[in-house]
């Protein structure tokens, strides 16, 4: 059998957590913490799990382009157990759209010789759910977005997957090289183990710049003009039960269109 070339498009993002503002445009990225992008860490875990299933010479590289902390996330996928990472960095870069991401990631994809390529559904600081389908039209290749279900034949060089859509459940397959992206469902991710961690700090982790990765500097396609805040959520309404709390309830429901 030949070994599998794995990559797993990863990100770091701002926490979920933390309160987010837009700064001229750009997401404030300096002043939060950063983390790993929580729904990568499903594609991480699928790839380890597809190695674990059809034994040892397959090889997990991670993919991710971000600012120089960017190596902190990927540290983490690393401990999970992927091989080593490749981290594209450059100050070109701040405030690139889906279409300049995906077409980094994707070059540098092309280069590497992989057989898949797996993501998370999308990045929680975006919410787009293009870069996958992007990544696949960039290269040329089969896409099988949206997975909950995952099985690879290595000896067929074959994915096939299974998808929920408003119609059921659909089951899809391709041949090598396919972009996957996988839905939060789809397992469990573990948590980095002592021994992990420290293997991770001596993992390599290739730091690239643009002109390295053979793409032209490039303005984004879109670009943010305007934000505003949330507004702050307003007051409930509090229901004095004197026997007709029941009452009172239905008819706000009823206002609401909810019944």
């Amino acid at each position: 059998m030949t070994a599998m070339k794995i990559a797993v498009c990863v990100k770091q993002v701002p926490d979920s957590w933390a309160e987010k503002k837009m700064v001229n445009g750009l997401l404030d990225r300096e002043g939060v913490d950063a983390v790993l992008n929580d729904l990568d860490e499903y594609a991480v875990e699928e790839a380890l799990r597809i190695v674990e299933a059809h034994g040892e010479g397959h090889t997990i590289t991670l993919i991710s382009m971000g600012p120089e902390r960017t190596t902190e996330a990927v540290r983490k996928a690393l401990s999970m157990g992927a091989d080593d990472a490749i981290v594209v960095t450059d100050s070109a870069l701040v405030g690139a759209d889906a279409l300049l991401t995906s077409e980094v990631l994707a070059k540098v994809i092309a280069t590497e010789g992989f057989d898949l390529v797996i993501c998370g559904t999308e990045s929680t600081d975006a919410r787009m759910s293009v870069v996958p389908a992007m990544i696949s039209q960039r290269l040329g290749w089969a896409q099988l977005t949206f997975a909950g279900s995952v099985v690879v034949d290595a000896a067929a060089s074959s994915v096939t997957i299974t998808r929920v859509t408003e119609a059921g459940v659909d089951t899809m397959k391709a041949q090598f090289p396919v972009v996957i992206s996988v839905i939060e469902k789809i397992n469990e991710p573990r948590y980095p183990s002592f021994k992990g961690i420290m293997a991770a700090k001596k993992k390599v982790i290739d730091v690239r710049a643009l002109a390295a990765v053979g793409v032209a500097v490039l303005a984004s396609w879109s670009e943010v003009k305007d934000a505003t805040p949330r507004p702050p959520r307003a007051a409930g309404i509090k229901i004095s039960d004197e026997g007709n709390g029941g009452d009172a309830l239905v008819n706000f429901l009823a206002e609401k269109k909810i019944i």
